[in-house]
């Protein structure tokens, strides 16, 4: 198993107060902290125009930035919003992130789940698979052949001759991509075009093993020239993790905050399959039974254990913000002292980072 953390860049409204620029303090430090303790992925979300989730616009400049910071974690996108985007800039970044990065870049991509965002851009929202699955092949080219001749509905791009893609990734023959997935269509594109699956944080345990298991079946169809892809077959689920010394704690620290958030999700800010996928789970014993990972180092060891049986290879760690940032690093300290190894993923030295909380990295508050 890997471990990664999904950081959304959400606001603390109760403590970080309009227009939240604090917010980015404070998930840089966290993010610095899942570097010192081990952790594989970085996931950075993009999101537009609102208060209430993330405040985002541009992984990129993000994950530049963050490149400079960090030593050993992988910086990746979950997700781009491709139809927001054109593709050929997001073949360009990615590029240069990696180099930038030295080779710890990895890019997730997605259609989408808030309109506002969309009505925003002035794209439309109800088309957007549509656009994506007009923007992958493109993206690929520009990957794999470092130039296209595409003219298409919604794109048109032509770099041929003496011109090519620059710069050139470090990974090869691109860095890993991954694509989300939340109904068969998203997930049978991620499997035919090579691409490693991101599934969703409040689809339940039942429901992951489906998708998985028809991601599995529908790889068989992968074309053999987008079999290079590093992340091809690797399936990366984002839970909601809390992690504290007893399943009574956890539940005391956190059943009022992640039912807080719930309430967000079902409050019209999302759509599509996003908008309903959470129907049904109000409550947090229900959410606790086939959803969350919140408990002792025990529990969400023996859930982990779960998910990796149905064929999760990687877990994306996720919270709210109304933690606290110190409640949240100590729930990530927890996780990498005591649950992480159990999956022989810590060492010595993150031992020590988790004793020792060491600070070593500037970030300007």
């Amino acid at each position: 198993m890997q471990f990664g953390i999904l950081f959304t860049s959400h606001p603390n409204a109760d403590v970080e107060r309009f227009p939240h620029r604090e917010v980015h303090a404070r998930v840089t430090r966290e993010i610095c902290r899942a570097d010192q303790l081990g952790f594989d992925y970085a996931w950075l979300a993009e999101h537009h125009f609102s208060d209430q989730y993330g405040i985002m616009p541009d992984v990129f400049v993000y994950a530049g930035y963050l490149a400079a910071l960090t030593r050993h974690i992988k910086i990746g996108t979950a997700v781009v919003t491709l139809p927001l985007s054109n593709p050929v800039r997001v073949a360009e970044n990615s590029a240069f992130l990696d180099i930038l990065s030295q080779g710890r870049f990895v890019l997730g991509l997605g259609s989408g789940y808030r309109e506002y965002e969309f009505d925003g851009f002035g794209i439309d929202f109800a088309g957007r698979r549509d656009i994506q699955e007009e923007a992958l092949p493109l993206l690929l080219d520009l990957f794999h052949k470092r130039r296209a001749d595409h003219a298409g509905k919604y794109f048109r791009a032509k770099v041929d001759g003496d011109y090519q893609l620059f710069p050139h990734a470090v990974q090869e023959p691109h860095p890993p991509i991954f694509l989300a997935g939340a109904t068969d269509r998203s997930i049978g594109v991620a499997a035919h075009m090579g691409f490693g699956l991101l599934l969703s944080s409040w689809t339940p345990f039942d429901g992951l093993a489906r998708q998985i298991a028809y991601y599995r079946r529908e790889m068989e169809h992968t074309p053999a020239a987008l079999r290079r892809n590093a992340a091809r077959g690797h399936v990366d689920v984002a839970r909601y993790v809390y992690v504290a010394e007893t399943d009574e704690r956890a539940r005391a620290e956190s059943e009022a905050i992640i039912l807080r958030h719930l309430a967000h999700f079902s409050s019209g800010y999302t759509s599509g399959y996003l908008g309903t996928v959470s129907a049904g789970r109000s409550d947090y014993d229900g959410l606790l039974r086939d959803v969350i990972l919140h408990g002792s180092p025990a529990t969400v060891t023996a859930k982990i254990e779960h998910l990796r049986a149905i064929g999760v290879n990687s877990l994306m760690l996720h919270y709210p913000p109304w933690y606290g940032a110190d409640k949240a690093i100590a729930s990530l300290e927890i996780f990498a002292s005591d649950v992480m190894p159990k999956f022989g993923r810590a060492d010595g030295a993150v031992a020590t980072a988790v004793r020792a909380r060491e600070q070593p990295y500037a970030v300007r508050s």
